[in-house]
């Protein structure tokens, strides 16, 4: 009897490891490079005011805090750009776009900040050789001084001059 329970045991523990089976499965996790820019919905319009003898003679400059958010997988630049009326005549030439660090700035060690004047070519204002995490870039629009924009007034009314400028991120 005592054999017979032993090689019951015996049985069903063999039986209990064929039981046994195993499988996997292949997992892929597919990381996509992304870029994106944002505009701060609140600073859609910039305006340079020239209303005083002083504002022609040392040019203005109207600073936008926090101005750009960049979120990039790599590195990148941002260029920027800008949609000129046909009757242009050169007005452009006269406004500089300075990116400086914003609230939540871009890794000092790893970006290039550029000044650049406004014109119809894509020129880099950014370059950062690595990622950028929900990062802030505040963008200073300087309107030149030197009363180098005497020749766009008018004597009797106010001119407005719009333009679209355009930022664009690439990966780099």
């Amino acid at each position: 009897m005592f054999l017979r329970i032993i090689t019951t045991a015996l049985l069903l523990g063999s039986l209990n490891c064929e039981l046994y089976a195993q499988n996997s499965v292949t997992l892929n996790v597919n990381l996509y490079p992304i870029q994106t820019l944002v505009v701060n919905p609140s600073q859609k319009v910039v305006n340079l005011e020239y209303n005083t003898r002083e504002d022609y003679s040392n040019g203005i400059v109207s600073e936008q805090q926090d101005h750009l958010t960049i979120y990039s997988t790599g590195g990148f630049q941002v260029k920027v750009s800008t949609e000129t009326a046909a009757a242009d005549n050169g007005l452009l030439d006269n406004i500089t776009v300075i990116p400086t660090s914003g609230s939540n700035p871009l890794n000092q060690s790893h970006v290039v900040y550029t000044n650049k004047k406004i014109n119809q070519d894509e020129q880099p204002i950014i370059s950062a050789t690595k990622g950028a995490i929900n990062k802030n870039v505040n963008i200073s629009y300087k309107g030149a001084g030197n009363d180098a924009l005497i020749e766009f007034a008018k004597s009797s009314t106010a001119v407005n001059h719009t333009y679209t400028v355009v930022y664009t991120i690439v990966s780099q």
